[in-house]
Parts: C-alpha cells; structure tokens; sequence
C-alpha cells in the first residue's frame, strides 16, 4: 500500500485515481460504517455495518467501547463491500463526546488509526455533529440540529467558519433530546402517582415499559448502573404518543423540549450572521417522534422566521467520507 510521504504519493492524490475510504457514525446507541470509492470526485457506496455504541473516551470503559464499535461496523461493512482492510486509505469518524480541538480528538484518532491499521494522518477524529453538518452541507453554508439521545446544534457560514451551540452532555445540557423528553415524561408520571396531578393510563403504560409498579420501584430502577441516557431516551416515544393523543403535559413537554433546540438553533445562526438559514433535523428523535418535529419546527419558525428547513445532501457517513477523503489531498 502506498502512504502519503512515499516516493509516488503524487500519483495516489491524483483526483482520478480510485482510492477506497471508510466513514463512520459512532452515536451513544449505534455506530455505523460505510465503505465507499472515490472516483473523479464521486462517491461510489460499496457497503456498510453496524456496531454498538460509544461513550465519552474518559467514560468507563469508554476507549474499549470505542474501539469494539470500530472493530465490529469496519469489520461487517468489509465483508458487505467485499474488500479488505489493507485496501483502505483513509477513514474518519464523527463520535459522539468528542469535541473540537480538544485532547480527546487527538486520542480518539490515534485509537481509529491503530484500529484500522493506518498512519495517523490519513485519519479523522471528530464529534458526529461534525460529519453531520459536512454530509448535510458539503461546501454551502447551513445549520443542522440533531436531537437523538443526545443533542447538538452546530453550523458553518459561507467563508467556512463554523459555530456549536449546546451538546454539553446529558447531565450538563440534554435539553432539546430524546433523554430529555424521556426523562420529563417519567417525572410526570410520579407527578401523577403521587396526587400532584390527575392519573393518566399514560403513566401504567410508562410503569409497564419499565417494569415497575409503584413509585419506589422507579426510584430504584433509574439508580441502576445500566440506566443511563439511552435508557431515559427509550422512554421518549410513549410521551410523544401521549401528547398525539391529546394529553396537555405531555405536550408540554414536547414544547419546552424544542425550546430548547430552537435557542440553540437562534444561538448558531446569529454568531455565524446567518438571517436567513437553511437547516436540516437528524436523529432518532426528528425521524421517529413526529409531534415532536412539529413543535420543532413551530419553534424554529418564532426564533428565526426567515429560516428554512431542507433536505441534506447527505448524512453523517457522507460526511465522514468526505472529511476521510480531504486527507487524501494535497495540502
């Protein structure tokens, strides 16, 4: 395999030289991988795989898992595409709780490099908001929110200069996510077991789902190492459903939730000067909990009337692929 630095590394940079590169999308609850060529300034997908999820590099156990979600989505997304490890020659990754210019960026490209096998300057190690807004806006300027687990709101203006807002982590800033919106929706419910508001079926069917069957059980159930964030965000639907049903608290709950999106969204656009923004949603909780996205995008319209809500160009794998590929030209 011939690496940037050898005698004919011209040749490899060369835009019409096919070269095969691997992009990953590394969330708190799944990671994904996809293989692609690039030719003549085109991505051709060859395959993809999944893996599990990743946890902040200083979370327990955070490098191992980080590690076992490259091992497994590389390792199935090889076999998809049918080629080998060696063929690769470049790869990057958006995970999340990985920040900007920070100490941990440097560590998670050193962990993906030794994974795959490759120098460390033909890597990428960055936050997944990151290889979203790259894959959503590979050149233009615009902003994305992405509210799963998790949530973030990052952008980028026409010169290239790109601003974050929020994201900070479940116990600092979740705000705005699915951990959020489950996390409000299971307060609610010992509101209602308690006598502090009207009981609601919403409630048992919450209970159900958790397997509890009094107040205390939830107590003990949430103290659980294993009941993290993931665990809040499962939860996320039920309250949503509820709302569609026309339970006012839930509803509520969906409301302050995308608040909290939409002053991110406001706090982008106006440190990049964007007035009249395009924006795309990602994430689970965009895709699968449509009253939420309604009330996304209602309070998206009342921070910033003139913004404008668009399909991506691609997604965070595109993103990924492309900033893989960057490393691959001449600097």
């Amino acid at each position: 395999m011939v690496l940037p630095g050898d005698a004919d590394e011209p040749s490899l940079r060369r835009e019409d030289k096919p070269v095969l590169i691997a992009g990953f999308d590394a969330g708190q609850t799944g990671t994904r991988c996809r293989i692609s060529r690039s030719e003549l300034g085109q991505l051709h997908r060859l395959g993809s795989g999944a893996g599990p999820g990743v946890s902040h590099l200083d979370a327990q156990q955070g490098e191992q898992r980080f590690r076992r979600a490259v091992q497994d989505s590389v390792s199935a997304a090889l076999v998809s595409a049918g080629v080998n490890r060696d063929d690769l020659l470049a790869a990057a990754i958006g995970a999340s709780g990985i920040e900007q210019g920070t100490e941990l960026q440097g560590r998670a490209a050193a962990l993906l490099a030794e994974e795959l096998g490759l120098p460390q300057s033909q890597v990428v190690a960055t936050g997944d908001e990151r290889t979203a807004l790259r894959g959503a806006f590979p050149e233009q300027a615009g902003i994305v929110l992405i509210s799963g687990t998790g949530m973030i709101c990052v952008g980028r203006d026409g010169s290239g200069r790109e601003h974050r807002c929020a994201g900070w982590g479940w116990l600092l800033d979740g705000a705005g996510s699915a951990f959020d919106i489950g996390h409000q929706g299971l307060q609610l419910s010992l509101r209602m077991a308690d006598g502090r508001l009207a009981d609601h079926s919403f409630r048992q069917r919450l209970w159900q789902e958790l397997g509890c069957d009094s107040s205390a059980a939830i107590k003990a159930c949430v103290v659980q190492q294993e009941f993290g964030p993931a665990a809040f965000a499962r939860l996320a639907p039920l309250v949503a459903a509820a709302a569609a049903e026309g339970l006012d608290p839930a509803q509520q709950i969906l409301n302050r939730s995308a608040a909290s999106l939409a002053e991110a969204f406001k706090g982008v656009a106006t440190a990049l000067n964007l007035n009249r923004p395009n924006v795309v949603g990602h994430g689970g909780a965009f895709a699968h909990l449509p009253p939420f996205r309604a009330a996304v995008e209602n309070a998206v319209a009342q921070a910033i009337p003139a913004a404008s809500w668009c399909d991506p160009h691609g997604d965070a794998c595109d993103g990924a692929l492309h900033l893989a590929l960057d490393r691959l030209r001449p600097r």
